[in-house]
Formats: C-alpha cells, sequence, structure tokens
C-alpha cells in the first residue's frame, strides 16, 4: 500500500513538470525535472529529460547552463564518454564568448578523469576558442590565421582544415597595393600545398591555383611565385602542356624578371635548349638593360658549344644604348675570350673598353692581363700600358687615381725592374700634402673648414710658381733655424769658465773612479747624499 502511494505521488510528480516544462520551457526548469528524476533513482529517464531538453532548443536556442548540467549528471554516473561527447558537442555549437565557463569545465574535467590526449584535445580547444575570437576581431590579421589554420592541420579532419581556409582567403585585403597582398598570397599557397601534400587531391590543388590566379590583380601587380609554384605542380603531375601553358600566361600578361628566370630554369632542366633560346630572346626583349641575362644567354651558348653565337651575343650586348652592370659584362666579354685563347681579341676588348672610360680599374686589369701572357714581351707590354695609362692620367681630375696607378706600376718594377726603372717611377711619386677647404650647407651658409689630403705631382710642381715659392721659403727656414743653433752652440763653448791645467787634470782623477762605480752602487750613494 505504501509503495503505491510513492508511486502515485511520484507519477504525479512527473506529470507536473512534464506540464512545467511543457508550459514555461525554461532551462531551469528542464534542469529540476531531470535532477528529480535522478533524486528517485531513475537514471534512464534523467537522461532522457537532458536529452529531450537538448532537442527542444536546438542549436538555434542553444544555452550553456543546460550543457553543464546534462555533463555533471553523466559524470556523477562515471559515463566519462558521454561526459566528452557533450562538452565537444557544446563547444561546436555555442557562441565562443559565451563558452569560457564550458571551457573551464571541460579542462579540469580531463585533468580528473581524462589521459593525455584527452588534455591535448581540451588545450586545442581552448586555442581555438582563442583563434576564433581574434579572427572575428580582425578578420584581415593573417599571421592569426596562418596560427589557426597550422592547429586545424594537425587536429582537425580534411572538411574542417578546407572550411578554415575558405573562411581565410575570403578575407581579401581592401587596398589593391602589393605590400598588403603579401602575407595574404601566402593562405593560397598553403592551401594548395595542403591539398597536394596532405589531403593529395590533384584536381582541388589545382582549383586552387587557378582561382588564386584569377583573384590577382595582374594589371597592378603580380605575384611570380605563384605562376612558377603552379608550373612545378603540373610538372610534378605530369603535365607538361599545362605548365608551359601557365608560364607562359604569366609572362604575356605581368612579365618579370623571377618569372623568366624561372621558366628558362625549368626548361634547362628539361634539355629544351631551343625553348631556353627563345625565353632569353623575350627576356632580353623585355629587359636588354639587364647584364646579367646577357651573360647568361652567352653562357649557355658557349656550353653548347657555338662559340660565335656566344659571341655575337656578347657583341650585341656591349653595344646596348643602357646597361644596369657595363663592367660585369665588358669582364665577361674578356673572361670569355681568354677562355678561348683568343688573346689579341681580348686585347682589342681592353682598347674598346678604354675609348669609352679611363678608370685606373681598367687600365691595371688591361697591364695584369699583358703580365699574365706567356711570351718574351710581357713585360714591355706591361711596362708600355703602364706607361699609356700614366699619360692618359694626367689630365684626370680625381688625382687618386693617378696615385694608384703609379702604385701599382711601382709594386711591378719592384718585382721585375732595374733599378733605372725603379727610379724613373719613384719620380714620379707624386707628394701628399694636407690642405684646407670652406664647407657651405645646403642654405648657403658657412659650415666650417674641412681637412682633406692632395696629390701634387712633380710637373703640377714644376708649373706652379707658388708651390716653388712655397718650397724655397721652407729651405730658407730650415737653413736659418741650423744657423741659428750653430750660434748658440758657439756661444755657450765661449762663456764657459776656464780652468788652470793642474785643475782640470785633478778634477779628471776625481771624475774617474765615479764612472766605474756600478748602477747600483752609484744610486745608493746619492740617495744618501
Amino acid at each position: 500500500m505504501l509503495l503505491l502511494l510513492v508511486l502515485n505521488s511520484y507519477l504525479v510528480e512527473v506529470l507536473n513538470f512534464s506540464a512545467l516544462v511543457t508550459v514555461h520551457p525554461e532551462v531551469k526548469n528542464w534542469t529540476k525535472y531531470a535532477r528529480f528524476e535522478d533524486k528517485h533513482g531513475f537514471i534512464v529517464n534523467a537522461r532522457k529529460v537532458y536529452e529531450r531538453a537538448t532537442e527542444f532548443f536546438g542549436e538555434e536556442q542553444i544555452d550553456v547552463n543546460l550543457y553543464l548540467a546534462f555533463a555533471k549528471f553523466e559524470e556523477k554516473q562515471k559515463e566519462y564518454d558521454r561526459v566528452r561527447v557533450i562538452y565537444k558537442y557544446a563547444l561546436d555549437r555555442i557562441p565562443k564568448q559565451q563558452a569560457h565557463q564550458l571551457i573551464n569545465n571541460y579542462i579540469v574535467f580531463e585533468r580528473n578523469f581524462g589521459d593525455r590526449r584527452g588534455i591535448e584535445d581540451v588545450i586545442v580547444s581552448k586555442r581555438r576558442f582563442h583563434y576564433e575570437e581574434e579572427v572575428k576581431a580582425n578578420p584581415h590579421n593573417y599571421d592569426t590565421w596562418f596560427n589557426y589554420l597550422r592547429l586545424l592541420e594537425g587536429k582537425a579532419d580534411a572538411d574542417t582544415v578546407r572550411e578554415g581556409y575558405e573562411r581565410a582567403i575570403a578575407n581579401v585585403p581592401p587596398i589593391i597595393e602589393k605590400k598588403h597582398w603579401r602575407r595574404y598570397i601566402y593562405l593560397w599557397v598553403n592551401y594548395a600545398l595542403y591539398e597536394e601534400l596532405e589531403v593529395k587531391d590533384p584536381e582541388r590543388t589545382r582549383q586552387v591555383y587557378q582561382a588564386c590566379l584569377d583573384l590577382i590583380p595582374h594589371k597592378k601587380f603580380t605575384f611570380a611565385k605563384i605562376w612558377l609554384l603552379y608550373g612545378k605542380f603540373e610538372i610534378r603531375q605530369k603535365n607538361l602542356q599545362n605548365a608551359r601553358r601557365g608560364l607562359g600566361t604569366g609572362i604575356g600578361k605581368c612579365p618579370k624578371n623571377k618569372l623568366f628566370k624561372g621558366y628558362i630554369e625549368l626548361e634547362l632542366q628539361l634539355r629544351e635548349f631551343d625553348r631556353c633560346r627563345k625565353l632569353y630572346e623575350k627576356y632580353l626583349e623585355y629587359g636588354p638593360e639587364n647584364c646579367t641575362t646577357w651573360i647568361k644567354f652567352a653562357e649557355l651558348e658557349t656550353i653548347l658549344g657555338d662559340v660565335e653565337r656566344a659571341r655575337a651575343i656578347y657583341e650585341l650586348a656591349i653595344s646596348q644604348p643602357r646597361l644596369d652592370m657595363p663592367e660585369v659584362l665588358w669582364k665577361s666579354y674578356m673572361d670569355f675570350e681568354i677562355e678561348q685563347e683568343e688573346y689579341e681579341n681580348a686585347r682589342g676588348l681592353y682598347k674598346r673598353l678604354l675609348q669609352r672610360t679611363q678608370h685606373v680599374k681598367v687600365w691595371k686589369s688591361y697591364a695584369q692581363f699583358e703580365l699574365s701572357m706567356e711570351s718574351e714581351e710581357r713585360l714591355q707590354r706591361c711596362r708600355q700600358v703602364y706607361e699609356e695609362a700614366n699619360c692618359s692620367l694626367c689630365t684626370c681630375e680625381e688625382k687618386e687615381q693617378r696615385f694608384m696607378l703609379l702604385k701599382a706600376w711601382k709594386n711591378f718594377e719592384q718585382e721585375f725592374g732595374t733599378s733605372a726603372d725603379k727610379d724613373r717611377v719613384k719620380k714620379l711619386m707624386p707628394k701628399q700634402v694636407k690642405k684646407r677647404r670652406k664647407l657651405t650647407a645646403k642654405d648657403e651658409t658657412d659650415a666650417g673648414w674641412e681637412e682633406y689630403y692632395d696629390y701634387i705631382f712633380p710637373e703640377d710642381a714644376a708649373n706652379q710658381p707658388n708651390l716653388k715659392l712655397l718650397s724655397m721659403a721652407q729651405m730658407w727656414n730650415k737653413q736659418h733655424q741650423q744657423e741659428q743653433e750653430k750660434q748658440k752652440a758657439e756661444k755657450d763653448e765661449s762663456t764657459e769658465p776656464t780652468q788652470p791645467r793642474d785643475e782640470q787634470e785633478e778634477s779628471r782623477e776625481t771624475q774617474e773612479p765615479l764612472e766605474s762605480v756600478p748602477d747600483d752602487q752609484d744610486d745608493s750613494d746619492s740617495s744618501s747624499e
């Protein structure tokens, strides 16, 4: 009878709670209902109440307190797998700004009942929550996207990672300037590499590259790296036609040095030398002032054994009206002729270059070239080059260049010349003098004086009377000082008192023993005195 009364009372309470959650479907009422079932030992019914509550609220009106109570109930029943599923389900659906308490409870649960993997999952979930908040606050913070996507690649499945990449690349920089796109474009690069290397989906990788290339405003700027990565991807897929088509499109739309170099290197690896020639021709049409391109083109022809073609390329290169590094180009041309043992051609190149410039480095290189020749006339030819250079640099405004030349000539004569040759060069060496000059600021005000060193060559000193007068004044001053010192010495000797001969001998006798006294004894006597 008592059992029937208890059962009847329980059923009445169940009906009341059912009516309550129907009329007032609030989370606290659902929680009271589930706790009532749990209190009376009906675990299955309590679990069903929580499940009904989650279905009732769905994902639109999801509440943190409901899942916290549900997880606590399952933890009490030692259903740890169920608790873990509840936490993960809630974290995936509850807004991140409302999930602080949920994450903290999840961490405490894993520390108490989970293993190492579970703890790592909790930490990952917390980091995901942190990154989600950051990208929501600033969706154009690409560094945060990189960290977030790296986290997803390590822990999430392919679909989740793809969703993350799609969300990231949707944040296109609002300003059409290359500096704002540099970080953003690497999101596409990482996306394509992930699809190719991790997911191993070549078709989707191709779609990623094509979408990226369609998005870049090539009329404003481009990224040669994307074109080259796409070409190499097609090569790995053994689709050479697509690779060439893509790189050719890139050169046609937006030619760049890096793109040309990468395409030429690719064709060189494939041993397609005719295509390399065509690419070099296109490259030189795009940038005829690029000396490195001319040199590489000529080196390619040299490797292929077409010496005349290489020489023609060099001739065409040095005839260009504007070059970025002409000295490197001429040096490469001369080295090419020397390697081919065409020494007369190399000598002719030096003479042609000296018609354009009289720089001291060219003269020194010419002299070293003549000295390196294995012939009996090499010393005479080298000396003749130095003589011509000295005559040519006499009118040069930069005196330091002539000084450098004479210094090199002097070293040459020290090693190979006779004494007459050494004296001849020594007479040509300049005198280094310190001078002062007045400085003027940009606003034409006085900025003080500056000291500098100037070189006075023998012919300059002979042609300038002021320098000759200054030299004579210095000599007169030196002689005058010597005469004054001589007169002073004679005057001192005449003023010394004369002593008798006997006294001089006595003083000499008294001084002789002092000279033989050792240094330590002499010091002690002098100190005692």
